[in-house]
């Protein structure tokens, strides 16, 4: 068994899209209307047949108290794995990216949070173990 696919909460797609692939550097794999809504996922672009993030719409009156709930204790929606934590967070940085949790080094990993402009939080992260294997 592995992951095939994840999800993020989005309060507007195409805004999501451009944030997810123009920004963050993820690439659009599928974009299939459904409806006022789209089946909407990207992937990395260096692992174009990993798994993938759907962007799913915020409209189930449940999302909402969700995740303004996680927002509202700092808890990120999910994670993405980097090289070097500093270096991405200098790039978003630089594309208007606002940081709510600096980088924090808690022994081999290095964190950053970062706020999705769609309503969420963001970890990015760096484990120095996992780059020596």
């Amino acid at each position: 068994m592995r992951i095939n696919l994840t999800s993020v909460f989005v309060d507007d797609q195409e805004k999501a899209a451009r944030f997810y692939t123009e920004v963050l550097g993820f690439v659009e794999k599928h974009d299939v209307p459904l409806g006022e809504d789209r089946w909407l996922t990207v992937v990395s672009s260096q692992d174009p047949d990993g798994v993938e993030l759907l962007l799913e719409p915020s409209g189930h009156p449940a999302v909402g108290p969700f995740k303004e709930a996680l927002v509202g204790d700092g808890i990120p929606a999910a994670q993405f794995a980097v090289d070097d934590v500093h270096a991405e967070c200098e790039r978003l940085r630089a594309l208007g990216v606002r940081f709510t949790q600096e980088p924090v080094e808690m022994g081999p990993v290095t964190t950053a949070v970062f706020d999705d402009t769609c309503g969420n939080l963001i970890q990015i992260a760096h484990h120095a173990e996992a780059s020596s294997r």
